[in-house]
């Protein structure tokens, strides 16, 4: 850029960037995402007189990551987590790289900027096979819609699939004979298939067949459809699965996801490896789905109490059975 051009704005270079992660197929959610917080570090800088991107200092990056550390959430007053503000900084480095790569910088101040370290959480707790059932049974199934949840539930359960994926199922995607749903364009706009178990595919076809047709209206496109033909919003499907969870008596937090949870975690307790349930879930790297094998507190319990020494039952001080006091009395 010549000298002689006016130096584009911060909101000018935001709308550039967006135009090429779109030209380079970047996932609407990820640039809606990204446009969220770049525009809270826009708003920023406007108010500490920052216009420009020759303005953004490395200093201002260290104010703005403390501005971070301090802040709030406007609905829950609580402070960000580490993980949001990773997020946050994460996405101004990679703008700020780009800026470099455009020639708008010279240098990148955020590029040797460290990231918050993440705390390394095990998974919200997950159902039991018996109130998995209970979930499923709470389900009234006279109506349409009724029908339609069971059939939800039932593939949330079957395939451990993320709730953006499951509304953007299309009737097409749903191959009876091979029993396998497509999810098209799932997280990181990669394509997979999954199976679904018999009974999970009787209850589509029945919600298909009994219930479809009286909600969908004009609809020949989308698999899970509204009372208004429509598919759903992610708030609205989240409100459906927790008004199930609470019929059933269900206290555990969580909702669509929850469910997700215990495919992967019920499948692993049940002798699934690792690569399988990353392959089911789509995790892109197999270090997502390792932290699943924490979870399964049930099968490390019945091994431990079977093999380790300490943990067989005998009374109190009476020395284990092949221990050399053992077999010297």
């Amino acid at each position: 850029m010549s000298k002689q051009e006016k130096t584009p704005s911060l909101a000018a270079l935001l709308a550039r960037y967006f135009v090429d992660l779109r030209v380079y197929n970047w996932s609407p959610r990820t640039i809606d995402r990204r446009s969220h917080s770049l525009g809270q570090f826009i708003a920023w800088c406007e108010q500490r007189g920052i216009d420009g991107a020759a303005e953004i200092t490395t200093e201002a990056i260290e104010a703005y990551r403390r501005h971070l550390f301090h802040r709030r959430n406007e609905r829950t007053g609580k402070p960000l987590t580490f993980c949001t503000q990773a997020s946050y900084l994460s996405a101004i480095r990679h703008w700020l790289t780009w800026m470099v790569e455009q020639k708008f910088l010279q240098a990148n101040p955020a590029r040797d900027m460290a990231l918050p370290k993440l705390p390394r959480r095990l998974p919200a707790s997950h159902l039991s096979i018996s109130e998995v059932e209970a979930l499923l049974n709470a389900v009234e199934l006279s109506t349409p819609s009724g029908l339609r949840d069971r059939a939800i539930l039932e593939t949330f359960y079957a395939t451990g699939m993320r709730r953006a994926e499951l509304i953007g199922l299309k009737l097409e995607d749903l191959n009876v004979d091979s029993r396998v749903l497509m999810i098209r364009e799932g997280k990181g706009g990669k394509d997979r298939v999954v199976p679904i178990g018999r009974r999970t595919l009787e209850w589509i076809e029945k919600y298909l067949h009994d219930g479809r047709d009286a909600l969908a209206g004009d609809n020949r496109d989308v698999l899970f459809v509204t009372a208004l033909g429509n598919a759903f919003h992610p708030n609205n499907l989240s409100a459906l699965v927790r008004e199930y969870l609470v019929a059933a008596g269900i206290t555990k937090r969580g909702s669509c996801h929850l469910l997700r949870h215990t495919a992967a975690t019920l499948m692993l307790e049940r002798g699934a490896d690792v690569r399988t349930i990353q392959t089911l879930l789509g995790h892109e790297s197999l270090n997502t789905t390792q932290i699943y094998l924490h979870v399964t507190i049930q099968q490390l319990r019945d091994v431990h109490e079977r093999t380790h020494p300490a943990a067989q039952d005998r009374p109190a001080g009476e020395p284990p059975e092949d221990t050399p006091q053992s077999r010297n009395t």
